[in-house]
């Protein structure tokens, strides 16, 4: 029994769905934007930029919200300007770890992940430290 109104549950859960689906597309759109900024605005001309879009269509992420990250990542938009940045580091028992980040801050990211390293018994590495170790070869996607 949800008490006298069944409105406040129905608004309960309609505010956590809503929320999750919010944080989806946030991350969607950062995609998006940097996949726009590097290799231009037009979907058919840049793979990287198409992929993302048929992510967030597949995720069900409105047109008006594809297109206004595109204008951003393109010049076109205003608003923050987000970065790629890559980090090197030393985990657990001295593993190399390279980390990239998309970020509108650069420090407030650099200290997040010193402080996840610090919990975890790792250490911020010089730059080219590690990377001399790894070659590209694609990318694991983790979901939480």
């Amino acid at each position: 029994m949800s008490g006298h109104s069944k409105w406040a549950t129905t608004k309960r859960k309609k505010a956590a769905i809503d929320s999750k689906r919010a944080q989806v597309f946030t991350k969607l759109a950062k995609v998006i934007t940097i996949a726009a900024r590097d290799g231009g605005g037009d979907p058919t001309s840049n793979p990287t930029l198409r992929m993302a879009v048929d992510n967030a269509k597949s995720k069900s992420m409105p047109k008006e919200n594809i297109e206004r990250a595109i204008d951003k990542g393109a010049g076109k938009g205003e608003g923050a300007n987000i970065e790629e940045v890559v980090y090197e580091a030393y985990g657990q028992g001295k593993v190399g770890v390279i980390i990239e980040c998309l970020t509108d801050n650069k420090n407030r990211a650099l200290s997040e992940i010193k402080s996840v390293l610090n919990k975890s018994g790792g250490v911020l590495a010089g730059a080219g430290s590690v990377a001399y170790n790894f070659t590209k070869r694609g990318e694991i996607v983790i979901d939480k």
